[in-house]
């Protein structure tokens, strides 16, 4: 074994005389006292590719992400274009010219393509384009080979497209300094050339670029310079044609490695078969048979997004479809296949992993079985096995209690493996198993993948990298359009016919150009935000009707007046509710609050008091209710205070309040001010005019405005919203005082409503609010919504009420409907997310 601390790599004198666009200097960063970095330099020369290699773990990601400003340095100097840099935002490094394609793309799920290119892009580099910005964001896309819909939901695109989406996001700004972090990872062969071909681009007008990736192919095609990272420290910096390929591999393992892919299996043709599977269909596949011996591993192949991903998942038992499978000579179904057989997916943070727990618990759930003792878990036992496992897979973690979340993707990537390893399976399939998987790793993968074969588990593997096939497998079936277009065998296992079979298959093109399209106009309605709004609007006119069937006095004018009065004090309260909801919290405290006001004002706007007083009164609501938003933003982003805790603490002290100030239902509202608020023209009240006046301007600013597509950014993801350069503390900030200045609103129309300070009123509002804002669509986990939909949905709420009025129901029918109405518009909000997600999948 060779040592690699005796490896040499020159630095060319050539490159150390010119200045680099960055340079980072002795850089140090501890996470919970371990040692991420120690003294890394750096420097990246504009017009060059330059190369960041090390094992997961080694700290690339982390030097990139203080270089682009997510991450702040604990010691340490970054210059950027001659000038030493302080501070460093994401917002600032946008400025700067730094944009960074994460390898985990910075993507939110809940908005449009288009809206995560306007946060991330921001109008003056769109207008560079073309001031047509819709132009101009297609452009962006097809700079990519992107060519799906501007207003396709981001959840709803497969793994691939959001990794272009990215690259597009990051091409747009022109760049003066551009890191790339493991791109080409999710993407076909024909999307790694053009990304290459635009990389070189960008290098030779000037640019300077950081690739990091684990593929050392890539590194010879692409890449000037290269750096090693091992263990946080700098190992060597060299000019790619100085250094050989044995040397860079020393340099990242620490050792020299014996050949990345072990032997395949030596059999006969006359192996009886361990894996069966006959005509298995599905929604993206169709019709696809393989055979798998003792022994043999199978991989699937073809051009990315042709329904591998949706027949793995079906043979894993994750979905339904059709036809048989026999493992051993036995029939498994669907139950069997999910309770028997391991699944690697592809994205293993939306399917692979359970984030808010540690590493123990994600890599022994599927364990836990053999692990108890009557009800209760082993630990001892759990913490053996697990720990086995994950150091034979070299998992690289503080500690096994440590968040998972913390761990660098290849080592989280690990833990999937070593949980499906812990499961015994009687089948493993493994969709990309060693994607952003350092190449010591991957060995190792590769040993683990064959010994399992070898003590005889059907082993299927998917992958889009044809090398990774052609020396793992010792079968490749080749998927085309969701059909099986070749089946290689022994010998015919190449890359060249690999790649040929996937794009010589008929029709391929035509299918490509279909998915690329994205969803129909259809689908993206149903999947938008606004079909809950058509719902509502039906159901209100079919309640309308019945009521009026059964009782003419519902639209007479006394009830028009009632219903849109109390429609108004409902309804400003919801639109306050809807925006703690669309950050992804929620404000326990606007019913209290309005009931506070009230009692509050019952002191002021009294008769027999003046003007003056009166405007006094008002000015102390309005900074009563100011102080509550900025204390439940403040409590939830410095004092680390959940949503829920923070606004339970201000909802029990401004219950407190309200009956301190007052014990009984006392001062009454001066009759001037309550037939002010009152006011109608003709039946419909102005309060109510105002209501829905506000409502469509709250949803165009949500739409068009940068505040409203930061607070939608910051609740769909806060950590990507954070990558892209958005404030999420001040956002927070205002968006919980505009849920109290909107509370307030509906608190002035209670003022006319009650006439009375009463501390016992206004709590019910709480609960009546969220009720509103989820039967109009707004997402209870942040990102989606409308003010539109909490629109409607607090004119059913009322008109529920009034509905049991008019029919005659007993009051317990109120609770029972509202109930009824939030299961119903619950189940269909998730049946349309689910119907999303799908559609990634097979995509």
């Amino acid at each position: 074994m060779v040592d690699a601390s005796a490896v040499s790599i020159p630095v060319k004198d050539s490159d150390a005389t010119r200045q680099p666009t960055l340079s980072m200097v002795d850089i140090t960063k501890r996470f919970e006292g371990v040692a991420a970095l120690t003294d890394v330099s750096l420097d990246v020369l504009g017009g060059e590719v330059h190369a960041l290699l090390g094992e997961n773990g080694a700290g690339k990601s982390t030097l990139m992400n203080i270089a682009s400003g997510t991450l702040a340095p604990d010691l340490g100097t970054i210059v950027f274009d001659g000038k030493e840099i302080g501070e460093l935002t994401p917002a600032g490094a946008r400025e700067l010219g730094i944009a960074m394609v994460h390898q985990h793309p910075a993507i939110l799920p809940d908005m449009t393509v288009a809206e995560n290119i306007r946060v991330a892009v921001g109008r003056e580099h769109l207008e560079r384009r073309d001031a047509d910005l819709t132009k101009a964001m297609r452009a962006v896309l097809d700079d990519v080979h992107f060519f799906g819909h501007l207003e396709d939901r981001v959840s709803s695109l497969s793994v691939a497209r959001r990794h272009l989406l990215e690259l597009a996001k990051a091409f747009a700004v022109s760049p003066r300094l551009l890191i790339l972090d493991e791109p080409t990872a999710p993407l076909s062969q024909d999307s790694v050339v053009l990304l290459f071909d635009v990389v070189r681009k960008f290098a030779a007008a000037g640019t300077a670029v950081v690739y990091i990736t684990h593929r050392l192919g890539e590194v010879r095609q692409i890449a000037d310079r290269v750096t090693v990272l091992r263990d946080g420290t700098l190992r060597g910096t060299a000019s790619v044609r100085d250094v050989s390929d044995a040397d860079l591999l020393a340099l990242i393992v620490g050792r020299r490695l014996d050949a990345s892919f072990p032997p395949k299996h030596v059999g006969s043709i006359d192996d009886p078969a361990l894996l069966e599977v006959d005509g298995l269909s599905g929604p993206g596949f169709n019709d696809i048979s393989l055979t798998l011996r003792r022994g043999e591993i199978v991989g699937i192949g073809g051009v990315v997004g042709n329904g591998q991903p949706a027949f793995l998942r079906a043979l894993a038992g994750r979905r339904s479809s059709t036809g048989s499978v026999r493992i051993d000579g036995n029939v498994f179904s669907r139950r069997r296949l999910f309770e028997g057989a391991a699944y690697m997916p592809a994205d293993r943070l939306a399917d692979g992993l359970m984030l808010d727990l540690n590493v123990r618990e994600n890599a022994a759930i599927t364990a836990l079985g053999r692990l108890t003792t009557g009800p209760f878990i082993r630990r001892r036992r759990e913490i053996d096995v697990v720990q086995r496992e994950l150091s034979e897979l070299a998992v690289r973690a503080p500690s096994l209690e440590a968040p998972v979340s913390s761990l660098s993707g290849g080592n989280q990537q690990k833990v999937v493996m070593a949980r499906s390893m812990l499961a015994q399976p009687a089948l493993l399939v493994a969709d990309e198993p060693t994607q952003g998987v350092d190449v010591g790793a991957r060995a190792e993968i590769y040993r683990i993948l064959r010994e399992i074969a070898d003590n005889g588990v059907p082993v299927v593997v998917g992958s889009s990298d044809t090398k990774e096939l052609e020396g793992l497998c010792d079968r490749v079936l080749v998927m085309s359009r969701g059909q099986a277009v070749a089946t290689l065998d022994g010998e015919e296992v190449t890359e060249e016919k690999i790649v040929h079979a996937a794009i010589s298959a008929t029709a391929h093109a035509a299918e490509a150009a279909r998915r690329e399209r994205g969803a129909s106009r259809l689908s993206r309605f149903i999947e938008g935000d606004y079909a809950p709004v058509i719902v509502l609007g039906i159901v209100m006119l079919a309640l309308g009707a019945y009521i009026l069937s059964r009782n003419h006095r519902y639209l007479s004018n006394f009830n028009i007046t009632s219903v849109e009065f109390a429609c108004a004090a409902l309804g400003f309260i919801s639109l306050g509710q809807t925006f703690a909801l669309l950050l992804g919290g929620i404000d326990l405290s606007v019913g209290p609050l309005a009931g506070f006001l009230v009692v509050l004002a019952s002191f002021f706007v009294l008769d027999g008091k003046s003007p003056a007083v009166w405007a006094l009164g008002f000015v102390l609501m309005f900074a009563a209710a100011a102080a509550v938003g900025l204390l439940n933003g403040a409590l939830i982003r410095f004092a680390k205070f959940t949503p829920v805790a923070a606004t339970l603490v201000t909802y029990i002290g401004l219950g407190g309040l309200a009956f301190t100030l007052r014990s009984a239902p006392d001062g009454y509202i001066a009759a001037s001010v309550t037939n002010a608020i009152e006011t109608k023209i003709g039946p419909i009240p102005v309060a109510f005019i105002a209501f829905v006046v506000i409502a469509f301007a709250l949803e165009l600013g949500l739409r068009r405005s940068k505040l409203g597509l930061r607070l939608r950014a910051a609740g769909s993801s806060e950590e990507s919203a954070r990558r892209v350069g958005i404030p999420i503390n001040r956002v927070v900030l205002i968006g919980y005082l505009g849920a109290s200045l909107l509370t307030l609103l509906g608190a002035v129309v209670l003022l006319a409503q009650l006439g009375v300070g009463d501390p016992g009123q206004g709590s019910s509002y709480t609960l009546t609010s969220i009720t509103a804002v989820v039967l109009g669509g707004t997402s209870l986990l942040g990102g989606r919504g409308t003010f539109v939909g909490t629109l409607m949905g607090a004119g059913l709420s009322v008109q529920v009420l009034n509905a049991t009025v008019f029919l005659g129901l007993d009051q317990k029918w109120q609770y029972i409907f509202q109930g009824l109405l939030i299961v119903a518009g619950a189940i269909i909000y998730s049946q349309v997310r689910r119907s999303a997600s799908r559609g990634a999948v097979e995509s």
